[in-house]
């Protein structure tokens, strides 16, 4: 989606739903949101800025899968048709070579994929679908694997939620290949991973040359932090591991007594009437893949709190999901999730959590005895979801560690379906 315009300054959906929380204070007048509602999203397209539809773009070309500079055209332009064409092209021509998505999809390649996610400060959603695009290929590679690669990466690209510009504005500059490229040549690719064109990442980005009168990629050596703007997190409230988006956080270390809720909407409540305290640690829980069931985001939660001017006065975890567009401290996928007994539904009013995001640890004061204790009187939610598709689903959905996959993937496979 192009950026749309409000009083003179680009705006996205990100701003829309921040503006509902200054206006549940009184700091947005009815007129002013309803403008912004109609301006905020011009075009056609995904949200535009690196949210998780464009991250998944970025990772699209980083992985190998969609042609150089395709993933980052504004959906309006006309070079689109191009791009459409040419991948139509492409498409035989890999099949006359019989180069298959699984020649293309390797460790190397999801590795690639991870590198430019953290690098760009991408959604942390990013750590759910690279699990489950390798998990369908048949490698393992789960949130820790993502984790560590997010860890040893430099961010490096100013872009909202956590910067200043939006999506049109890298592609504008050079877009995805000039992210990239400098991540090739500072040795954070790996450059041998054949792509769709038939050639490798570093004979694509050969051509490639750097744009120095831009401010929206940095070089490689010269990143806004030493590592990635997603940071995968692990303790005794997330023995399965969390993530958390830390792009343009000042502060990377939070601790408060827990504030917990059973589903996101008593959360959400609690928000737009300011029941809460600055402090405190929100949880919203059963709400991850199988207690939800779903996994669904949080965004309307979060950007209420950024909008009532407490984004960084508290924190929020949750066994489910956020937006790409989710910007504080905001801690997601934490496993085991609720719904199967995991710490965090057994989290009492009042536990102390604390969260350091430089350390990668995500702990609360309750000891392993006190938990089995909780554990032995717990019992799951019911969530009303009883027979047909969600209940389905959630009889056969795994964890989203691995990606909350529902069948055996790639590697339990008898026979490649391209052969039949």
């Amino acid at each position: 989606i192009l950026p749309g315009t409000f009083k003179g300054q680009p705006v996205t959906i990100q701003d829309v739903f921040e503006a509902v929380g200054k206006h549940s204070v009184g700091a947005m007048s009815d007129d002013d949101l309803l403008e912004l509602e109609q301006k905020a999203c011009p075009s056609a397209g995904s949200c535009g800025a690196q949210f998780t539809a464009n991250t998944m773009a970025t990772v699209a070309e980083a992985i190998g899968l969609a042609l150089p500079y395709s993933c980052g055209a504004p959906a309006p332009y006309e070079i689109r048709d191009t791009f459409c064409f040419t991948a139509g092209e492409k498409v035989m021509e890999l099949l006359a070579r019989n180069i298959r998505p699984r020649d293309i999809v390797t460790r190397k390649a999801l590795e690639n994929a991870a590198t430019v996610v953290a690098a760009s400060g991408g959604s942390t959603n990013a750590a759910l679908h690279l699990p489950a695009i390798a998990h369908e290929a048949g490698i393992s590679f789960d949130l820790f694997d993502v984790a560590e690669i997010f860890r040893r990466t430099p961010y490096i690209a100013d872009l909202k939620p956590g910067g200043r510009y939006v999506a049109k504005d890298l592609f504008e500059v050079g877009g995805i290949p000039l992210l990239m490229k400098t991540l090739l040549d500072h040795g954070y690719l790996h450059g041998d991973c054949v792509t769709v064109t038939g050639r490798t990442m570093a004979e694509n980005m050969a051509s490639v040359k750097w744009n120095p009168d831009q401010d929206v990629i940095r070089p490689a050596d010269r990143p806004f932090t030493k590592t990635g703007g997603v940071v995968g997190l692990k303790g005794n409230l997330a023995p399965e591991g969390a993530i958390v988006k830390v792009a343009g956080m000042k502060t990377l270390r939070f601790s408060g007594p827990a504030r917990c809720f059973d589903t996101e909407e008593a959360c959400f409540e609690a928000v737009s009437k300011r029941k809460y305290k600055e402090g405190e640690v929100l949880v919203i829980r059963y709400e991850g893949p199988r207690g939800g069931p779903g996994m669904r985001e949080m965004l309307a939660t979060t950007a209420a709190i950024y909008g009532q001017g407490m984004g960084d006065k508290v924190a929020l975890i949750t066994d489910g999901r956020f937006s790409g567009a989710t910007r504080g401290f905001c801690i997601g996928h934490v496993g085991p999730e609720a719904q199967l007994g995991g710490p965090i539904g057994l989290l009492h009013d009042g536990d102390v959590i604390t969260i350091d995001a430089e350390a990668g640890t995500l702990d609360c004061n309750v000891s392993e005895a006190e938990f089995a204790q909780r554990r032995a009187s717990w019992q799951p939610r019911a969530h009303g979801y009883n027979s047909g598709t969600l209940w389905k689903y959630a009889q056969q959905v795994g964890p989203a560690f691995s990606g909350a996959v529902t069948h055996p993937g790639g590697a339990a496979e008898g026979m490649a379906y391209a052969d039949i």
